[in-house]
């Protein structure tokens, strides 16, 4: 049997030696060799460094989401192929498609993100511009930039493609390339998915790199431009954590651990009612999805103590048609666990666990199987445990790694509260009930121990994806035993891969380094209009000031009458008076607003397309009948959309009047023709 290659520094690695041997998880049959003998693990890291991230950071964040969508979309043509392959793990077709798509999917949503939230640059801005001196001419500003190492991304071997996926997304935006080790049970699955990703030649060469084996020297050659995304036992984590290298160079650490996740049942719930079914189908559904090899899992499920043998005996109900055995057959809802290992670790946690309560379903021991030796393949039986003493240590210390969960009773919000706590920091929980109050009592008291919380009803049903499904937009790690981390999270994954650094400097040479004009920076009024500008011919600073206009009585009175905007400030002197902070009547903030546009608008066809909103509206000072308004439009941000034949561009809006006071303040975006629609290669 042929050893699994690494890929590293630009190549494919055949091992050193022969190996260990990987198995089948059904048929326990020898399916592949791992070993990482041989691999240069400097050499590695500095290939990544010098070759991978020189030439991500060359592209901007639109192009790199662009990338991201291209890769998504191959994969997604091979989707069946990783299917097959992931029969040999024991997952069943709808385990492989909860990993395969989930983690295609993660790629198409950090795609939309890139493209959506952040700007066609390399540079992300962190918070406006901050005043560092009365005089305005000394500013400052939070910029992140891409950290100049590598993401070492050490993956557990349970999702062997969305766990890689979801580490290479918010890296791959960023502007860091990845090295990426996989566990070793199912690292033959991982090892494929790499060749796709490589065969595609998508992703700039050294964006990402394969270690199939053990890490070696790797943590060695780390430096503190490098990161670390790991993701397993907590008890490795601490230890990877607390490696010197890593301390010594304070080397950016990300972990998500196994962790203790509980779901808690409301008080509201009734046997037969719809929240308490729901409770049942997702315990059991968290149960038995990945044969529970999941660390979102259900370890804890906390009922109202009148209703504990109830959920018992629905639960299982449930359970007892669950069909274990050869992923294969169609009939099979849960497969077996990754290894053989795997089945023995599992047994030695239930031994501490059932000598705090009882077995309501399921046998440790064995379990019948369709289509399949249960001896041979790493088959364990489902099984449901009942705590009546929820105050016993070994449910919120020991957790098994697999279809194992545990039902305990609690008598009030704040019991159940402090009894999750005692996981000491989960991925997630969830509470099931309609009961709002309770819900927000025990969200509030649960939070600072968890990094999700679902809470779910009736209506949330419709559309749940689930206790265990983590969410690419959502942060996905948790405090305490789950790591301290946070995976994913949208942008702030992205973030995670850069360093925020404060810039102080003058307005002019802020914008300089940005790229956006800022607010007492050089303004460049031309005799062409913004407006007649194509988006390439635009530069920040380009101004247009336009007015005065003379705001009137019958301005107002007009547009209250064409508006229905009757309020009293507008149209009652005497009221308006008396009004602490005006001294009459005054126009309306959304006149103003629109007495600005007839101002700077250049009204002929043109490169601006649109409008399509505002944003940072503030009205600072009233404007009394006779006050003259004129208004400065400043172009702030200029951001080329990419594969389109037009841009967005944001236009600091400044009205004043006529004392020169500021009486609105706001950003104008508006999307801009390109001159050269050739540009706009996608």
């Amino acid at each position: 049997m042929a050893p699994l290659s690494s890929y590293v520094t630009g190549s494919w690695h055949v091992p050193d030696d022969e190996g260990a041997p990987l198995h089948d998880a059904v048929t326990g049959e020898e399916v592949a060799r791992i070993s990482s003998a041989g691999v240069d693990f400097g050499a590695t890291l500095q290939y990544g460094r010098r070759v991978g991230g020189p030439a991500l950071r060359e592209l901007t964040f639109h192009r790199r989401a662009a990338l991201l969508k291209s890769l998504a979309s191959h994969l997604r043509e091979h989707r069946e192929e990783l299917y097959e392959l992931s029969l040999r793990t024991g997952a069943t077709l709808g385990d492989s498609k909860f990993d395969v798509d989930g983690g295609i999917g993660v790629l198409f949503s950090y795609s939309s993100k890139g493209r959506r939230e952040l700007p066609n640059d390399t540079v992300h801005l962190d918070g406006g511009v901050e005043p560092l001196g009365k005089g305005g001419s000394f500013v400052g500003q939070h910029l992140y930039t891409p950290m100049r190492g590598v993401a070492v991304q050490i993956n557990a071997f349970n999702f062997p493609v969305w766990g890689p996926l979801e580490k290479l997304a918010p890296a791959f935006l960023a502007g860091m390339p990845s090295l990426v080790k996989p566990a070793g049970q199912t690292a033959y699955v991982t090892a494929r998915l790499v060749e796709l990703i490589v065969g595609s030649g998508i992703l700039p060469e050294g964006a990402l790199q394969l270690i199939c084996g053990s890490t070696g020297d790797l943590f060695e050659h780390l430096t503190e431009q490098d990161l670390v995304a790991f993701t397993g036992s907590a008890s490795t984590a601490q230890k990877l954590r607390t490696h010197p290298v890593v301390a010594a160079r304070s080397v950016r650490f990300n972990a998500e651990a196994d962790s203790l996740n509980c779901s808690i049942l409301g008080p509201d719930a009734v046997p037969g009612g719809q929240e308490f079914d729901l409770f049942v189908k997702q315990l059991v559904t968290e149960m038995t999805v990945k044969a529970g090899q999941k660390c979102t899992a259900i370890r804890r499920a906390f009922v109202p103590a009148a209703l504990l043998g109830e959920v018992a005996e629905a639960a299982a109900a449930r359970l007892a048609k669950v069909t274990v055995g050869n992923p294969a057959d169609p009939s099979v809802r849960m497969g077996a666990l990754a290894s053989l290992g795997q089945r023995e670790e599992v047994r030695r946690a239930l031994k501490a666990l059932i000598a705090a309560g009882s077995v309501v379903y399921g046998d440790p021991e064995r379990v019948e199987v369709v289509g399949a030796d249960a001896e041979r393949g790493a088959f364990v039986s489902p099984v449901l445990l009942r705590v009546d003493d929820p105050d016993r240590a070994e449910p919120h210390e020991v957790e098994a790694f697999g279809p194992v969960s545990a039902l305990m009773p609690y008598t009030s919000a704040e019991q159940v509260i402090e009894l999750a706590a005692r996981g000491q920091g989960s991925l997630v929980g969830s509470v099931v009930t309609g009961d709002g109050a309770f819900a927000r009592e025990v969200v509030l008291g649960t939070a600072p121990w968890h990094g999700r919380l679902l809470v779910l009803d009736t209506e949330a049903a419709k559309e749940s994806t689930g206790h265990g499904s983590p969410l690419p937009v959502l942060v996905h790690g948790g405090p305490g035993r789950a790591g301290g981390g946070e995976e994913m999270g949208g942008v702030r994954g992205v973030l995670h891969h850069m360093n925020r650094t404060a810039v102080q400097a003058s307005p002019a040479m802020l914008g300089a380094i940005t790229g956006r004009w800022v607010p007492g920076g050089e303004r460049t009024v031309t005799e062409v209009h913004p407006f007649r500008k194509h988006l390439e011919d635009l530069r920040p600073g380009d101004t247009v000031i336009a007015g005065p206009r003379r705001v009137g009585l019958e301005d107002i009175e007009h547009f209250a009458e064409f508006t229905g905007d009757k309020f009293y400030a507008h149209m009652d002197e005497e009221a308006a008076r008396a009004n602490p902070f005006f001294d009459g009547r005054v126009a309306h903030g959304y006149l103003i607003v629109s007495l600005a546009a007839g101002l700077f608008v250049d009204p002929d066809p043109g490169p601006v397309l649109a409008n399509y909103g505002l944003e940072n509206l503030r009205f600072l000072t009233p404007v009394y009948p006779g006050d003259e308004l004129t208004v400065t439009l400043t172009a702030k941000q200029i951001d080329p959309r990419e594969g389109a034949p037009y841009g967005e561009v944001r236009w600091d809006a400044d009205v004043t009047k006529q004392d020169g006071s500021s009486v609105a303040k706001y950003d104008v975006l508006t999307l801009v023709a390109r001159r050269d629609t050739s540009s706009a290669s996608s």
